[in-house]
This record gives structure tokens, sequence and C-alpha cells, in this order.
């Protein structure tokens, strides 16, 4: 029997990768009542979670960990795009990549956002496990570590000495300084003990007998309930009974795909388009779903000679090379490995787009909750992201045709062009800033610096919806980081 009603002081939507965050911090104030609200499966234990194995990204077709979403990634090019859809989110299946955003990222947001503001939450989010000083924290609740060199697989043992043989300088902790120099070096992991450790461990699992939190999995939000301008609650709907839980205050946490489509869908978004799908306006927001952006990545497969040995504590990519606005990636694994459903038998190198110009939009197919969105991403539409594209290509060929590497496996394509790229377009899958944020001088921004919703009380954004621009860097730690940071502001 489910409860017609309920009130909690704080609901928290989305037990993602930042709401585990906001309501392990929130709930620590033993006079607030807090409710987290997951859409996905959730689990009570690091033993009984299901997504513990940092070897493998379990987000393939059939996953019943992730929700998957037709895209158009550029003109006439259609893909798909996944999220997590478990306690912990995308940060539960993902590639346990954890590197900040560097310090020239942070000139783009508001001034209470620059890297000086924001490197002591960084330290204090963080338990670095091979690093100390200035630059680091060791006693957060995120372990950070690199996977020792002497265990890395051979294709990343090649990759790193390819680099360094075409003059790319080392970078051993790409978490220091924050001034995003560059070079190849081994990734930052969120990983312990030999488990994938997502905020759903890190901060909710710790705080999950309190009495005042709450956590409610397989659950999904219909809409947020206002009264007015001012938020009273949501509206849930669970295993088929829908009903309302009573609220002043809503945390918005569902992703920045499904943050924007809740929105919307409640209201707020650009009036023409919510009119248009038969939804009353509550708060004309054109920026909601609007001027996204995300990391574009051109595969460049290889073939192997003979067999590639991979230890078997490596996780999904080990290294990286960052030169210019460029990231290559060399997966230790083919991806039908990696992500079991994948069907993707070649081994690939990643080369992504760290920087580009490109902006995307999410737009409503209906007013019903179970439509999936229309997201159009725009890649490849300007000069120098072709551009970009076509240098990122020739660099990750020419590593794979060194020395070092070509000992050990053969392009099966060495064509540099816009062609090319696009036969060979994917995703990053890390959209932000379908909710940007934006000081008292932005009239387009959808939140305040403290991630408030503007026009509505009682509404607040925590996840990367906000973030201004994608990082130049994957963007998992920026976005503990912004669910420290507006747990904070919620809290005072």
């Amino acid at each position: 029997m489910v409860d017609p009603i309920r009130v909690a002081d704080v609901v928290v939507v989305g037990g993602g990768s930042s709401g585990c965050v906001v309501a392990a911090r929130l709930s620590e104030n033993p006079d607030r009542s807090v409710l987290l609200l997951e859409s996905g499966p959730g689990y009570r234990s690091m033993l009984d979670c299901p997504v513990r194995d940092y070897r493998v990204v379990p987000m393939g077709a059939g996953s019943a960990y992730a929700q998957i979403y037709g895209v158009e990634l550029a003109s006439s090019v259609r893909s798909t795009t996944v999220r997590g859809r478990v306690l912990g989110g995308s940060g539960a299946v993902n590639g346990a990549y954890f590197i900040r955003g560097t310090s020239t990222d942070f000139d783009l947001w508001p001034g209470s956002w620059s890297y000086e503001n924001v490197l002591p939450t960084f330290r204090a989010l963080e338990r670095d496990i091979d690093y100390d000083g200035p630059w680091h924290g060791k006693t957060g609740p995120m372990p950070v570590r690199r996977q020792p060199a002497e265990r890395w697989s051979e294709i990343s043992e090649a990759f790193r000495d390819a680099a360094l043989e075409r003059g790319y300088p080392e970078e051993p902790d790409k978490n220091g300084t924050g001034t995003g120099g560059g070079g190849v070096g081994p990734v930052p992991l969120n990983v312990d003990g030999g488990v994938r450790v997502s905020t759903a461990m890190a901060y909710l699992l710790p705080a999950w007998n309190r009495p005042n939190l709450t956590v409610e999995s397989n659950t999904d939000v219909v809409r947020i309930l206002f009264s007015g301008n001012k938020v009273i609650g949501v509206e849930v709907e669970t295993e088929g009974v829908r009903r309302r839980i009573h609220s002043r205050r809503v945390v918005l946490a569902a992703g920045p795909i499904e943050t924007p489509i809740l929105l919307m869908l409640s209201g707020i978004g650009m009036a023409d388009h919510l009119r248009d799908n038969d939804i009353s306006v509550i708060l004309d927001a054109p920026g909601v779903g609007s001027d996204f952006s995300d990391h574009p990545e051109v595969a460049l497969p290889y073939r192997v000679r003979g067999s590639l040995h991979r230890d078997d504590t490596s996780p999904v990519v080990e290294t990286v090379l960052n030169t210019g606005d460029i990231e290559i990636r060399p997966y230790t694994a083919p991806f039908d490995v990696l992500v079991p459903g994948s069907g993707q038998r070649d081994q690939v190198l990643g080369v992504g787009l760290m920087v580009t110009e490109s902006r995307g939009d999410i737009r409503l197919t209906s007013d019903d909750r179970s439509d999936r969105p229309y997201i159009e991403y725009r890649y490849a539409q300007s000069v120098s992201d072709r551009r970009a594209m076509r240098e990122g290509q020739a660099i990750g060929l020419d590593l794979l045709q060194s020395p070092a590497m070509s000992r050990l496996v053969v392009p099966l394509y060495e064509e540099v062009s816009d062609r090319s790229a696009l036969a060979h377009l994917g995703t990053s899958h890390h959209l932000c800033g379908s909710c940007r944020m934006g000081g008292s001088d932005d009239a387009t921004a959808v939140v305040d610096e403290r991630g408030n919703v503007r026009g509505v009380e009682g509404l607040t954004i925590a996840d990367t919806s906000v973030l201004p621009v994608v990082p130049s860097r994957g963007p998992h730690a920026t976005a503990v980081m912004v669910a420290e940071r507006i747990s904070i502001f919620l809290a005072e």
C-alpha cells in the first residue's frame, strides 16, 4: 500500500552522481527531513550493489541500469546517448574516469565559481591515494587512484610509449595544478578495493540509517507541483500508483536530460514549445533544454596483430593524451567486452574533441512522461570543430602508426577527412549545460549562481545541467563538486 500523500522538508529528484551528494549532505542536519527519489533500482549496501565492476560499463542494449535515448549527432548521423538509471546514476556505470575540469574551464563560469573558489571543494571531496599537497585532498568521501603502470594493459603501455616517442610530455598528475597543460598520463579513477565507488557508495550508504533520510528507488517523478510560482511538492508514480509529496524545497538532480524534461513537463521552458505540447506555462524560460554541450568522439578502429594482454584489474581506460583541445583514449579492450550488448567488436582509439562550438537542444515530443525527447547535438557544424576533429584523427592515426603501436596493431582506415569523422562519429556521453547557470547580468541563464531556478521559489538544480559549458575533461568530478557546493548553499 502506497501512502497517497507524504511530506518532506526537501525532496531530491534523482539518486545519481549529484543527488546522492545532496541528500547525504542535507540530511546531516537532523532537524531537516530529506526524501531522495530515484527512478532506477536501488540497494542498501556495497555488497548488494549490482554495478561494482569498474572493468565494464553496463550501459549497452538491454541493460537494467541505463536509459538509452535516440539522438541526432550531426545532420544525417543518428545514434544513441546513455544515462545511468540506478542508485549512483551515470557515475555508477561509467568508466570510473575522475578528472577535474581545468582552471581555464572555470573562467567561463560566474566569478563565484572561479577555480580558486572551487579548488577547496575539489580537495574536500576526494581521498587521493597517490598524491598529497596543496592540490589534493586525503580525507574526502571519493577515492581517487591511478592504475599502477606495472599493471597497465599492453595497449596502454604502447600508447604511452608512442606519445613519448612523438614528443608529447608526460603528465603524471591530471588533477594537479589545474592548468590543463596536457600530456600523456594515467587517468584518476574513482576506484577503491577493486570496486567502482559511486557517490551512492561514498556519500549515501554511510548516511542510510539516519532517521531523517528516506530513499525511494523505482519511483518516477511525473511533474513538479506549484502554487503560483512557489513549489509545493512533486507528483510521483511507483508501480503504477500515483501520489503527491509535499515539500517547500525541491532539488532537481535527475541529470542533464531528465532535469530539463521534468521542468518542461511541469510548465517551465520555452513558452511556445510548451504550448505546442499542450502544457500550461508556469514560467517562460527559453534556456531550459537549450544550448547544451558535449564532447564528440571519433573512433579509430584497428586490427590487433595476434592478441593483446589485458590485466584482470584493467579499467576501461588507464591513460589518456591531452593535447590542445583533443583527448586521445586507448580503450583497453573492444567495446563488446567493455560495454556488454554494444556489439562493437573492433578495438578502437577514441579521439575526443574537448572544447567545441557545437550546441544542442533537448525538446519534448509530447506531454506524456513516457515519450522520449528529441535530442539534437549539431556536432561538426562549425569550420573550427571540423578542423579540430580532422587534427585529432591525424594525431590518433600517427600514434597508431608509430613504432611503439604498429608492432601491435594495424589501423582499419587511414583517411583523415570530414567524411571519415562523420562515418565514425560518436559522443562521450558528457552532456552538460541544458539548464545553465549564469550571473545576475545573464538574462538567458536558467539558474543563478547558487543553483536556484530564476522566476520561481523553492526549486534548485544541482547536477551537470547547470554547468555553463562542458568542462575540457570528463565532467564526473566536476558534477560532485557542484553538488557539494550547492548543498552548502542550501544548508545556509
